[in-house]
């Protein structure tokens, strides 16, 4: 099959067009969760992700007839997740790109003020935009506005000719020294673009099979810690009290730093205007292997409470020693009576671990198993 034959099979449904919003380091493919969740549930069982990313779990249960149930605190990977588990019609979202292009001129004081790297990745027309789409979106209360959200969030940067922004990586925000030394250096001016048309141009293909065809799922924002406890009214509300599956991939130890590496898209959703590092004691890069097990050993004891006696528990980590072996513990002690199976993934394209600069893992990852 040939190259442009593979790619339009790959997008051939709307549960297909939508299932990759969101680019993001570290995401389960969609064929794995869809293997795993066939494996070991049925149709009508919820499925649970504690630490959902961008909610490639979650939306993989709700097209396969499951509920899903997600938790993410990262605010990107949940409006990504929001939007694709419940996205507003292609009119409204065209209607509200609209509505926000037409009230950009409020904000052209503040695009000019704007600090040096804004200038340098966007127009003058994009920063009035953007900013209009930072004050104006209510993604967390409306529905249509989190759609909006989601697909400018997937254009805030990457490529200068597919993108809104100067050139730059998708799936990850560079600093803005680096990214301003870098233009200079390569000559490279923010890109002539028309928000609008260009959003357009998007939205025809995002809708052209329309919209997915999902079973009712919930995520939630914030830190599993404190918002598990909300699990019980979420499936109680889906029509079920348990879960037959728990389906995640924690942050690894010492890796990255989700928030800081997507501080752009953080800024869009009402962030500051340059990295920092998060507050959160769970919101970092987990260098602390102590804080880290004890995160693990706290979400997975808490999530045993919302699973049912015969439920699985799949958990996809690290094979390096100090991820392996926090996870492996964790699981031990949140589920002591059921028995653990290893299973090693070797490495097909790059890890989790080298994406974001650490040690070749010629391993690649481990899932675990309790049953």
């Amino acid at each position: 099959m040939s190259t442009a034959s593979l790619a339009r099979s790959k997008y051939a449904s709307a549960n297909r067009r939508w299932a990759g919003i969101g680019p993001y380091y570290a995401m389960f493919p969609i064929a794995f969760a869809e293997r795993v969740i066939r494996r070991y549930t049925d149709v009508g069982d919820a499925v649970l992700d504690p630490f959902s990313g961008r909610g490639t779990a979650v939306f993989a249960a709700a097209a396969l007839d499951r509920s899903g149930v997600g938790i993410e605190i990262n605010p990107v990977g949940y409006v990504y997740t929001k939007a694709k588990l419940n996205p507003a019609t292609r009119l409204a979202v065209e209607k509200r790109i609209v509505e926000l292009d037409k009230n950009a001129w409020r904000y052209r004081q503040a695009a000019e003020a704007m600090p040096v790297f804004f200038h340098r990745c966007y127009s003058q027309r994009a920063r009035e935009f953007l900013l209009t789409a930072r004050n104006w979106l209510d993604w967390q209360g409306s529905r249509v506005d989190c759609t909006t959200m989601a697909l400018l969030l997937v254009h805030l940067h990457g490529k200068r000719t597919d993108s809104l922004s100067n050139q730059m990586r998708q799936t990850k925000s560079m600093s803005p020294q680096y990214a301003v030394r870098w233009w200079t250096e390569q000559r490279l001016g923010p890109p002539d673009v028309e928000p609008v048309e260009f959003m357009k141009k998007k939205l025809d293909w995002r809708y052209a099979k329309g919209i997915p065809d999902l079973r009712e799922s919930r995520v939630y924002l914030g830190d599993s810690v404190a918002v598990l406890p909300r699990v019980r009214q979420g499936l109680a509300s889906l029509g079920t009290e348990k879960a037959k599956l728990l389906l995640t991939s924690p942050p690894y130890c010492g890796v990255t730093n989700y928030h800081y590496d997507q501080w752009l898209r953080l800024w869009l959703l009402g962030g500051p205007s340059a990295p920092t590092a998060p507050a959160g004691p769970h919101q970092g890069k987990f260098v602390d292997r102590t804080k880290y097990q004890q995160l693990l050993k706290k979400v997975f004891t808490a999530s045993r409470e919302f699973l049912g006696d015969d439920a699985v528990i799949y958990v996809r980590t690290d094979s390096r020693k100090v991820t392996l072996a926090a996870t492996a513990a964790a699981l031990r002690h949140a589920f002591p009576d059921k028995r653990m199976q290893r299973r090693r993934r070797p490495v097909v394209g790059s890890t989790q671990t080298e994406l974001f600069g650490g040690e070749s893992n010629q391993d690649g990852e481990v899932d675990l198993i309790l049953k």
